[in-house]
């Protein structure tokens, strides 16, 4: 965020503005924290401020400090969109394309409100007045962080936004172990742990709150489990009929595609889940090294994200998906642009 930025985001918010901030759909960690955080130090800052999420997540996120405070679209329509309506200013965190919103997409194109987008995956969309955007950084919580330091306010972080920060921060980098976990995003925690964010507290109720479904569906996935040698590839299949075996619920299918990493010989990490309500395959793509599987993503399945993490999705059965996925395969990996020369 440059000194232009941020005179036009200080222009903004000195009009005291009605604020709404919204999350990607199904939103994770990193969304979540980053929107309960930044709702904590607006009002610090005494704005109208109110985080509007198009779908609910997953109940191990739901012990965040203020989470009581989100408006969920799929739980209240009309008060969501009566909240966007009558916004002025409108923040969307952790994704850049108004798409991603998905049940809330219609009502931001329709808004007049002034729009501020931070985020950190590739390829971001123009509609916001002030973008901050930055592929490199290891979550949009690591942003807000920084967000908030250039608006020389890091002593307002107190215990609940250092915690909220840590939480996005520590599930989009998967425990500090993947790459875009830096020197920076280290001194960030360090920060957030000095202000009362504790670590050990959060990883347990992040990471240690599985119901005895969510287990036993994870044992599942491994059991369905392939690797491809030749394509030092693994994949996963979860159908409709295995989610309802194992009464899933949101969030219960949350890192399972990492897995398939664990493999040593294995550089991508695939799971397919159908999603029988939305008549949709949910697909995520994990990777290592420099293989690229945003432009795997984007070029074959309609999604995207980051290098070593991407997701997408697929209209056609499960069956047919896998078909399509294993007959593009090899098609991908001989691709120049799946390898990142930045890494």
């Amino acid at each position: 965020m440059n000194l232009q930025d941020i005179k036009i985001l200080t222009e903004l918010l000195v009009k005291r503005p009605k604020i709404s901030i919204i999350p990607h759909k199904n939103p994770d960690g990193d969304a979540i924290g980053s929107c309960l955080a930044l709702y904590q130090y607006l009002r610090k800052k005494q704005h109208d401020v109110c985080v509007v999420s198009p779908t609910d997540y997953p109940d191990f996120l739901k012990w965040l400090p203020d989470n009581d405070s989100v408006l969920v679209f799929t739980n209240n329509s009309q008060e969501a969109l009566n909240q966007i309506a009558n916004s002025e200013l409108i923040f969307t965190l952790d994704f850049n394309s108004l798409y991603r919103a998905d049940t809330l997409t219609e009502a931001l194109q329709a808004s007049k409100a002034d729009f501020v987008m931070i985020d950190h995956h590739q390829q971001p969309d123009t509609y916001a007045a002030v973008t901050y955007s930055d592929s490199t950084a290891s979550s949009t919580c690591e942003l807000i962080y920084k967000f908030i330091e250039k608006l020389g306010d890091v002593e307002l972080i107190d215990q609940d936004i250092a915690t909220c920060l840590y939480t996005g921060i520590m599930t989009d980098t998967g425990s500090f172990k993947y790459s875009l976990t830096t020197a920076t995003t280290h001194r960030i925690v360090a920060s957030l742990i000095e202000k009362g964010a504790n670590p050990s507290l959060i990883s347990t109720n992040v990471f240690d709150s599985y119901s005895i479904d969510r287990l036993q569906l994870l044992g599942k996935a491994l059991d369905n489990l392939v690797f491809i040698e030749q394509y030092q590839t693994a994949y996963i299949t979860l159908s409709a009929n295995d989610l309802k075996q194992f009464n899933f619920q949101k969030g219960d299918t949350e890192g399972v595609v990492n897995y398939g990493l664990r493999i040593k010989q294995a550089d991508l990490a695939v799971i397919f889940i159908e999603e029988e309500n939305e008549k949709i395959i949910k697909i995520s793509f994990r990777s290592k090294g420099n293989l690229d599987v945003n432009v795997l993503a984007r070029k074959y399945f309609s999604g995207g994200g980051h290098i070593n993490a991407s997701g997408g999705r697929s209209e056609e059965s499960l069956e047919d998906t896998l078909a399509y996925f294993l007959k593009i395969l090899p098609e991908f990996l001989s691709l120049p642009e799946a390898y990142n020369s930045t890494i």
